[in-house]
Parts: structure tokens; C-alpha cells; sequence
């Protein structure tokens, strides 16, 4: 028996074979058997291999009759082997002469399953140097000795840290081991990828492994073969994905057949994503551009969308930061654009993948667009700087900004305040010549100093705040009683309409010494101020004597202003806002004057007890002392000046619109398939009940899940959400986002036509394009408290339905009911060809990506607008989901009894949905409070215990028993009202009749008095 066998496969590599064949017979070591199977070579390698072995008898030549791929080619050398150890050659690869003598040696001191080798890379066929000694550095670094699972682990787990090679040429094996797995492995034809499932397989079977990389006596030549450089057409890139995905099925398929195969989930991801990649990187390299975008479809259809994306954000987070440490500009036609294009359009279609691909991807995504980002903003810097006019807008928070290049955002004090998010996207006064430390008090003007030291070669250097600007248009608007022109949002409506573009901009103010916002006359003003120095003195939380010390020092510092200083605080005129823009050399002689009178102030005034805002008030002087220079210049040097007044445009809401980011890309601990997200939607003053509703939820919630909440909203005040962050951060797998959704729905004139119902139940039509990452998500409406885990909610398969929801059987036993119109109603205004289907929409599980395809939110939102409806939302959703609906038991939606109507009208329902509904009642996994009686107006109520016992533990018990209280004095920011309602005058009740409370019924005029106490009416 001899100590070695050696495994050759040999196809189509004439030009290699003899030399392969020839290293082996220099062997200084000699114990060997070379089993060389020639794989149906169509060339003349089977006659070079028969001329190179000779009459060699250590050497065994097994010819295939048709080609079966490197798989089966070792499959079949391995069922022949016969000596204690084997090893894997590569036919057009060779070994130095020692090599099996160091190899044996090392494995006969210290005997293992497998003992992994160095090699040393030889480029081939295009393959720089440079390549191969990057791949030598991977393929070569250093292993110890490892155990059982530890083998599998350190080649293939990425959690392991580095990860060894999986080359099943690259270890010499105990040759029983080498056999058995083979024997194991599938006889189906694998190539390309084999080398992964081959050493999978190895590893899994092995007890003991260890490395002796110094030993480089194989010579691996990188570029003949399959690997290179050198260009592969689409089609047979396609080829390449079908073998990689071969390969690791068979992986799977052998994992199923192992006792101990969940403990090698890990391991096969970790093998899956790095073939991805290996995958991903011949097809950026080999693919010609021109066919790139095809193969790209090969990959997807082979893989999914995710795998696609993520590969492609990798590229453009290699490049990008390629850029940044070379510290070069990324041109705009460069790889790194063309190439997110391509992540951006699988990204979008990504929803039906594997959840942990899809969190690869959005991950990889957020680095790739934080490395661009950075280009990005360094770009916008050159851009900045070679601008004429250049515009300081001054902002201490993340907003919107215009895009003109003009409107230059410049973030203040970046690092005065600790864990203060810088932003990258704008300039920074902490950068240059600077005084940011002195934001705090200096406020905006940290800005100006920065602009004074650092700005150069602008024409005009201008200020601005990220609230206000100037209205550069020679459309004048109608401004508020302080002078102020009022908006909401910067978006490219009113930039259009305000002129933040460079050429309206340029247009303003060319030619133009000093321009500045509209000198008001104080006497116009809201209170009794007539002068600057009275209006001064009046403001409360500033100290009167700090105007009158800056005064006695202008005047001590320049005389020539004294009639100036005399002029401004006593006449009735005054621009606001420190917002002007000048010619360069004005500004410069500007801060020159005061920022040296600022600087003395500061230095003679003991502020050790002021107060937060009186310590702005350097900040608030500087305001005043530009009126004082403006009105000197102009009576003096500046008299020719050429000035104009523009208008200031107030922004109420410039912060940037919210953008929901998925649990699974904050927190690296969380897959996409862990998560179960959860949509509330709720105002400020019903945020007591929410509370209870989120806090029964995540009481019963499975620990292995993690509950994404949102919370959908548009005046919750800060307050109360913090109040519940804080409460809900018990929770370690759960997250509370409370995200403000005026902006989508102002434009839109949402009512109701049931006094108990609010238009936040609207909302839900948002969570489509809100938590666009999910492609399911679970509603809730806040009045009910949840007994069950809503994850096996979430879990119900939707298929292509567009939603999951019980039936309403309320509403289904009023179809029922004699006499009613509730059958025509559901025939002929909501178009229902199944009405007995009608479902209750308070709980439900929506498919969003369905949702998505059916309507976009403007058009939800759009038919929401129709008053036609007797139950809003839910009529709405009947009407348009008809058909592909989940139907789910009643224990996930049960309504409580009101009216007696669970034994006056429920017994009319269908018999097997009173069933249902009666089953559920038992034994309910959420109750829901649907109708106009609840447990926090009446605690008596049916089903009330269920609420209490969640209400007690919340941090709002008390506010909802003091609501309850008649009379009692309630906290304008906590009860108020306790729901906004949104029954308006122009929309009334609805002539179809509810058999419930029909008109003239002392039922419905209760209703009526209840719907308007609510709703703080007489």
C-alpha cells in the first residue's frame, strides 16, 4: 500500500499535463500512487499523459468515456485511491520536489483528518502580480489546530473572523476520511464551485485539521483555467451562476442528511456568500460591459434580487473608498454611478428574497452610500467654493436645503455638544480659521466668522438660516404681522416659487452692494415697543442693561458711530434676522468692525448666571449692531451704495422628511426574518390607549422575535414620546418609531362619518410606501389590547392576497337584518360581488408589495377623500381587496358587546361566523373596543378586564382614570380631547340607515351626544 495517493483530473490541458506529470515524478519522496483520470479530453492531453508517465507504474490512467465535470472526475479517482493519505493536483498545476517529503513528514508528527498547505500563486493569461500576491496573502494565511466543528467553522462561518481557503487542493487528507466523503458526496456533474462543496463535505466528516502553510510546494497557476481574466459572454456567465447554484444545493442536500445539520447553517451561508462574491467579481471583471446588464438577470433568476443588489452595492463601496483613500474625485460617469443604478433597480425588487440576503443588502447599501455620500459632499465643497455668490445657510439640524449651488448649508458648532451628529452633506464652522467654540453664544455669527476667515475669491458672501431665507423672486408675498413671509416646507415647489435657483439668485442681486431683509417699522408690530431699545428692553429673557454696555462700547470703541448708535435705538426702523448678502470686500470691512466689539463685550461681562438664552446674547447684539453699521455706512462711505430689501420667507417645518429605517438595518443582531413589523396609527391625545395596546402586544410577544413598531401620527408631542420610548425600552426586542405623517396627507381632505372614528385610521394606507422594506406587515388599531403573540399573525401565509382580517361580523349580520339596506349599500355603493365576505379592518395583516402594485398612496389616499362611505377606510379596503383576502379566526379580532348587539344582532351573522366569533370570545387572542362605548369612558364595559389588566402597568394609568373623571382639570399637551375627531359640518351622517341606531332612535341621538362630547362640542 503506498503512504500517498495522489488525485490528478486531467481535460483539454495538453499544454500543462507533462509538466504536472513530470513534478510529480521529481518527488524526492516516492511512496506514492498518481491516480490520473482523463475526463474525455477531446485534445491531445490522454497521448502528452501517456508520453509523459511512460513506463511508470506508480502512475494510474482512468479514461471516462463522455466528459462528467471535475466532480465526478476526483469521485472517481477517490473510489481507486489505496494509500494512508491523499491530495488533489490540479492537471495544470505542479509541485515542487520536497513537497509530499514535507507534507508526509508533517503529517506523520502530527496526525490529523486534514492538514491545510500553503501554495505559491503563479500569474497567468493577464492576472497581474499584484493579484497574485493579494490571493497568496488569503489563500496562505496562517491555521493552528482545530476540531470537529471548529473545522467547518473556520473555513466557512463569517462570524469565525478570518476565513481559511476552501481549496480541496490546497490539504492532504487521511486517505479514509478522503474516501468516505467522496462516497458521500452526489454523483450529479458539478463544476466551477466544486471545490466549495467538496471541502464542505471533507470538513463536516473530519475530527481534527491543522495548518502548515509554510509548506508552499504547490504551484498554483492563477489564470489558466476557469478563473482569469479573460472576457465571458453573457450566456456564459448564466452558465457559471447554474453551476455555482449547484453546488450549493448539494451543499443543502448533504447538510439534510446530517444529524448535526442545523449547527451547519451558519457554515453554508458563510459558503453561499462568498461563492456570491466570487460569482459577483467575474462578472465586473469578464462580462463586457455591454452585456453586463443582461448576465445581471442571469444572476438574479439563478439567485434573487437581494443577492444582485448587494453584490453590486460592494462594487460601489470598493470604488468609492478606493476614491477616498486615494483622495481623488469620483467622476460622475465613473464605474460607482453606473454600477448603483444597477443595486438600485434589484434593490427595489428585492422584497421576495431570503430575509437575511435582504439584510446584506440594505447594510452593504448603507455603507456603499455613506462612502458616496462623503465623495458627494467633497465634491459639493470644490463646487461650493467656486461659486461667485456664495450663500451661508446656517443650521444646527439635519433639514432640507435648496440645491442651489448658491444656498451653501453650513452646519454650526459640530462639536459642542456631545453625541451631536455631524453632517457630512454640509460645510462645517469648525473647519479653517474658526470660533466655533463660541456657537453657543455667538450663535449664527460663528458663521459669518468662519466665512470671514475662510471664503476668499467669492464676488458677494451672504447669510441665511435654516428656517428663513430670502425671497429672491420679484413676486411679493403676503407677510405675517412681524414682516415674515410663512411656509412649511423647502421641497421644489417653493424653491420654484421663492427663487432658490442660481439664476434667480444671480439675477437679484448682480450689481447689488448690500442686500438685506425688509427694514420694518417696529410701531407696526404686535405689542407696545415703538424703538429697537424699547423692544430690546421688553424682551424677556434678556438682560435690558447688555444693550445699553454694547452701546457705551460702540460709542467708547467708535466715536464716529454715535449718532448712528443715537439714530437706531431711538428711530422706529430695524432689519431682522443677521441676514444680508454683500460684496465680498463690504462684508470683510463688516466683521473687521464687529467682531472685535463682540469679542471686548464678552471679555467685560461676567455671564456665569445667565440664563440658557441670555447666554445668546451676543448673538441677539449683533443683530442690532449690524443696523447701527448698516445706517453708518450708508450716511457715510456707503452712501452711493446700490442696496435692496428682499423678503424673509419663514419655514415652520424645514427638518427633513422623516425616512423610516427597518430594524434589521440598525440592528446588526436582527434578520429580516426575525422581525415582526407592527403599524399603529394614533394622535396626540389618544396616545394613553396606544400605550396599553403596544404594552399587552409586546407582553405577549415571542422572545426570539423582534417587534418593529411604528407609530404613524401627526401631532403626538415630543413629550408623550419619550415618555413611551422610555417605557418601551424594557422591551429588548422591540423598537418604537413614532413617524409624522403630515407631510402625505395634508394635501388631502380626510373625514369620517362615525363620531368614534378619527382620521388617523387612514393612515394605514401609508404603511405601504412607510415601511416599503417589508413586504408584510401586521395593523393594529390602538383601541384593543393583544392576548396573543401577533407574530403568528404575522407568520399567516398571504400568497398573492392582498390582505388577512376576520370577517366583520357586525356588519355581516346586518346584511341579515330584515328590512335593512345594508345588502344594497354593500351591492350597489361598495360594488361587492361577495358581500357575506366583508371583513373588519382594525386588525389586519397587509401584503404590502400586493398593496403597492394595486394603488399607489395618492390613489388611497385619493379615494379616501370620497365621502360615500358609512365606515370610511374599511369600506374602502372591501371594496378594492375584494377577492384576495386571507380570511383569519375571530379570536385575532374580537369586538366587544355594546348595545346588547352580541345577542340581538350577532346571532343573525352567518352560522359558521357567530361560531367563529363565540369561539374566539372564549378564548380571545386581541379584543378589540370597535364602536362608540370603551373601557376608558365606561370601566364597566364588556370585556373591560382585559383592558384594566394592561392600563395599570402603563405610565399614562392615571392620566386615563382622571379622564374619566367628569370635570376634572386636564394637561393641554396630555388628555385634552381624548380623540380629534373628524366628523365635519360638510360631511354628514349617511342616509343609509344602521339597523344598529337608525335615525330618530334614542340609541342613535345617544350616539350623536357622545360623538359630539368627544369631540368637545355642545
Amino acid at each position: 500500500m503506498p503512504k500517498v495517493s495522489l488525485v490528478i483530473p486531467a481535460y483539454n490541458i495538453e499544454p500543462y499535463i507533462r509538466r504536472c506529470i513530470q513534478s510529480v515524478k521529481d518527488q524526492t519522496f516516492t511512496d506514492f500512487e498518481a491516480i490520473v483520470v482523463d475526463d474525455a479530453s477531446t485534445d491531445g492531453t490522454n497521448a502528452a499523459l501517456m508520453e509523459a508517465i511512460g513506463d511508470d507504474n506508480r502512475f494510474h490512467v482512468v479514461r471516462h468515456e463522455r466528459n462528467r465535470g471535475r466532480h465526478l472526475t476526483r469521485r472517481t479517482a477517490a473510489a481507486l485511491v489505496s494509500g494512508e493519505y491523499a491530495f488533489c493536483l490540479d492537471g495544470d498545476d505542479e509541485l515542487t520536489p520536497d513537497f509530499l517529503k514535507q507534507a508526509v513528514s508533517r503529517m506523520d508528527e502530527h496526525p490529523v483528518d486534514m492538514l491545510h498547505v500553503g501554495i505559491t500563486v503563479i500569474p497567468e493569461n493577464g492576472v497581474t502580480q499584484a493579484e497574485a500576491d493579494g490571493f497568496a496573502a488569503y489563500i496562505n494565511r496562517p491555521t493552528g489546530l482545530l476540531n470537529e466543528a471548529d473545522i467547518l467553522r473556520v473555513i466557512f462561518d463569517e462570524s469565525s473572523g478570518q476565513l481559511v481557503d476552501w481549496r480541496v487542493t490546497q490539504r492532504l487528507y487521511r486517505a479514509s476520511l478522503f474516501k468516505t466523503a467522496f462516497e458521500r458526496m452526489t454523483d450529479a456533474r458539478l463544476e466551477r464551485a466544486e471545490d466549495s462543496y467538496e471541502v464542505f463535505v471533507l470538513a463536516a466528516l473530519s475530527q481534527t485539521a491543522d495548518g502548515f502553510e509554510s509548506c508552499r510546494g504547490y504551484l498554483y497557476h492563477y489564470g489558466i483555467g476557469v478563473t482569469g481574466t479573460s472576457r465571458i459572454s453573457a450566456e456564459r456567465f448564466g452558465i457559471f451562476c447554474s453551476e455555482f447554484a449547484e453546488c450549493i444545493q448539494s451543499t443543502r442536500d448533504f447538510i439534510a442528511t446530517c444529524t448535526d445539520g442545523d449547527e451547519m447553517q451558519d457554515s453554508c451561508r458563510g459558503m453561499i456568500h462568498k461563492l456570491l462574491e466570487l460569482l459577483a467579481n467575474d462578472w465586473l471583471i469578464r462580462v463586457d460591459p455591454s452585456e453586463q446588464e443582461e448576465a445581471l438577470t442571469a444572476f438574479a433568476d439563478a439567485f434573487n434580487d437581494a443577492v444582485v443588489a448587494r453584490e453590486l452595492y460592494r462594487f460601489v463601496r470598493d470604488i468609492a473608498y478606493s476614491a477616498i483613500a486615494s483622495e481623488k474625485p469620483l467622476p460622475k460617469d465613473s464605474d460607482a454611478h453606473r454600477l448603483y443604478a444597477y443595486a438600485e433597480k434589484f434593490a427595489a425588487t428585492m422584497g421576495a428574497a431570503d430575509g437575511q440576503e435582504v439584510t446584506r443588502a440594505v447594510r452593504m447599501k448603507d455603507v456603499a452610500d455613506e462612502h458616496m455620500r462623503y465623495l458627494e459632499r467633497k465634491d459639493l465643497e470644490e463646487q461650493y467654493a467656486k461659486q461667485p455668490i456664495r450663500i451661508l445657510v446656517t443650521s444646527h439640524k439635519d433639514v432640507d436645503v435648496s440645491h442651489a449651488l448658491s444656498l451653501q448649508p453650513i452646519q454650526v458648532g459640530p462639536g459642542q455638544q456631545q453625541g451631536h451628529t455631524r453632517f457630512n452633506w454640509m460645510l462645517h464652522d469648525d473647519i479653517g480659521d474658526n470660533i466655533t467654540e463660541k456657537n453657543p453664544m455667538y450663535c449664527e455669527m460663528t458663521t459669518q466668522y468662519w466665512a470671514w476667515k475662510n471664503i476668499t475669491d467669492a464676488e458677494y458672501v451672504g447669510f441665511a438660516h435654516y428656517r428663513r431665507y430670502f425671497n429672491f423672486t420679484d413676486t411679493i408675498y403676503k407677510e405675517n404681522p412681524f414682516g415674515e413671509v410663512m411656509d412649511t416646507f423647502i421641497d421644489s415647489q417653493t424653491a420654484r416659487a421663492y427663487g432658490f435657483d442660481d439664476e434667480t439668485i444671480r439675477t437679484c442681486i448682480e450689481g447689488y452692494d448690500l442686500i438685506t431683509t425688509g427694514v420694518k417699522d417696529i410701531r407696526k408690530f404686535p405689542g407696545s415697543a415703538e424703538t429697537p431699545l424699547e423692544q430690546y428692553h421688553a424682551a424677556p429673557l434678556l438682560n435690558p442693561r447688555d444693550i445699553d454696555t454694547m452701546m457705551a462700547l460702540v460709542v467708547e470703541m467708535h466715536p464716529d458711530f454715535a449718532e448712528d448708535v443715537h439714530t437706531f435705538l431711538n428711530g422706529h426702523k430695524q432689519c431682522f434676522c443677521n441676514m444680508y448678502i454683500m460684496r465680498k470686500p463690504i462684508f470683510d470691512a463688516y466683521a473687521a468692525w464687529v467682531f472685535p466689539l463682540v469679542d471686548e463685550w464678552c471679555a467685560r461681562t461676567d455671564m456665569t448666571h445667565y440664563s440658557r438664552e441670555a447666554l445668546r446674547t451676543p448673538g441677539h447684539l449683533t443683530e442690532r449692531l449690524f443696523n447701527i453699521w448698516r445706517i453708518h455706512m450708508l450716511r457715510t462711505e456707503g452712501k452711493d451704495w446700490k442696496v435692496k430689501e428682499l423678503q424673509c420667507v419663514h419655514f415652520t417645518n424645514p427638518e427633513k422628511k422623516q425616512a423610516f429605517r427597518p430594524l434589521f438595518a440598525e440592528r446588526l443582531d436582527v434578520s429580516l426574518e426575525q422581525v415582526v413589523p407592527v403599524v399603529f396609527a394614533a394622535d396626540n391625545n389618544y396616545a394613553p390607549i396606544l400605550s396599553v395596546a403596544i404594552d399587552s402586544m409586546l407582553k405577549n410577544a415571542d422572545s426570539t422575535r423582534f417587534y418593529d413598531v411604528v407609530i404613524l401620527h401627526t401631532n403626538i408631542g415630543g413629550n408623550k414620546q419619550a415618555v413611551l420610548q422610555k417605557y418601551f425600552s424594557r422591551y429588548a426586542n422591540a423598537r418604537i418609531t413614532f413617524f409624522n405623517v403630515w407631510r402625505m396627507v395634508k394635501d388631502y381632505k380626510l373625514d369620517t362619518n362615525n363620531a368614534h372614528i378619527s382620521v388617523e385610521t387612514y393612515f394605514r394606507f401609508l404603511a405601504q410606501d412607510i415601511l416599503s422594506a417589508y413586504d408584510k406587515v401586521v395593523y393594529l388599531d390602538s383601541d384593543l389590547v393583544v392576548n396573543g403573540d401577533v407574530a403568528k399573525l404575522f407568520d399567516i401565509d398571504l400568497g398573492d392576497n392582498l390582505v388577512a382580517a376576520t370577517h366583520d361580523i357586525d356588519y355581516l349580520a346586518n346584511l341579515n337584518v330584515r328590512g335593512g339596506d345594508r345588502m344594497k349599500y354593500s351591492l350597489e355603493v361598495l360594488d361587492m360581488n361577495h358581500p357575506y365576505e366583508y371583513f373588519q379592518a382594525g386588525v389586519m395583516v397587509f401584503n404590502t408589495r400586493e398593496l403597492r402594485r394595486l394603488h399607489s398612496i395618492v390613489e388611497w389616499l385619493q379615494i379616501a377623500s370620497n365621502s360615500i362611505y358609512i365606515y370610511n377606510d374599511q369600506d374602502i379596503l372591501n371594496q378594492e381587496c375584494q377577492g384576495r383576502v386571507t380570511y383569519i379566526p375571530a379570536e385575532w379580532n374580537v369586538t366587544h358587546n355594546i348595545f346588547g348587539r352580541v345577542d340581538t344582532l350577532y346571532p343573525q351573522a352567518p352560522e359558521a361566523v357567530y361560531a367563529d366569533y363565540l369561539a374566539g370570545r372564549a378564548h380571545p387572542q386581541i379584543v378589540h373596543f370597535a364602536g362608540a362605548i370603551k373601557p376608558w369612558q365606561n370601566a364597566s364595559c364588556d370585556m373591560a378586564q382585559y383592558f384594566w389588566q394592561y392600563a395599570r402597568e402603563t405610565p399614562y394609568y392615571e392620566v386615563i382614570i382622571q379622564d374619566m373623571t367628569p370635570g376634572a382639570r386636564k394637561d393641554s399637551d396630555i388628555t385634552e380631547v381624548f380623540h380629534e375627531r373628524a366628523l365635519s359640518d360638510a360631511s354628514p351622517l349617511r342616509k343609509i340607515i344602521d339597523p344598529i341606531a337608525p335615525y330618530g332612535s334614542a340609541r342613535r341621538e345617544a350616539l350623536k351626544v357622545l360623538g359630539r362630547t368627544l369631540r368637545g362640542r355642545k
